[in-house]
């Protein structure tokens, strides 16, 4: 019998700095499920999970719980059509820490070409992350905080 580790959040960030990398060095690919096909070492060194920890997984092995699930839906809708999508999201460590990231995620051919436009060709996606901004990282995290308030209360509404 196999259990599951869950990896709990806490309320500590790790900057780019303290962990020693540099944020574009940050680098995954996946298919076109969002399997994790490739992981460089700066990512798999910010996340603390190790390369066998993170291929072939769900990219949301690193999700935090504070993202808004309509972020994701919004990214998928967008990536599925053949555009690139844009956008901070917040990320867990195995180590339950989190950090933040600006990432830019595009669609890519079967010979690892970015594409856009031509969603028939999508073989899958690369992800290359910078740092975020403490100005973009307060305006996202406030907006994120809504969205989940939202989320819940319509969770809530189903329930009863």
């Amino acid at each position: 019998m196999s259990t599951k580790r869950v990896f709990l959040p806490t309320s500590k960030e790790v900057t780019f700095e303290e962990a020693g990398i540099d944020p574009r060095g940050m680098i995954t690919r996946t298919d076109k499920f969002g399997i994790i096909t490739f992981a460089s070492k700066a990512f798999r060194k910010m996340t603390e999970f190790s390369k066998d920890e993170l291929i072939s997984k769900p990219h949301n092995i690193i999700r935090h719980p504070l993202m808004p699930k309509i972020v994701f839906k919004e990214m998928w809708e967008m990536l599925k059509q053949g555009k690139t999508w844009r956008g901070p999201v917040i990320n867990k460590r195995k180590d339950g820490k989190y950090y933040w990231v600006d990432v830019e995620i595009s669609p890519i051919d079967k010979n690892g070409n970015i594409i856009e436009g031509e969603p028939d060709k999508i073989e899958g996606y690369i992800a290359i992350r910078k740092k975020l901004s403490e100005y973009n990282k307060q305006k996202a995290l406030e907006k994120y905080i809504k969205l989940k308030e939202k989320e819940y209360t319509e969770l809530l509404k189903k329930k009863v």
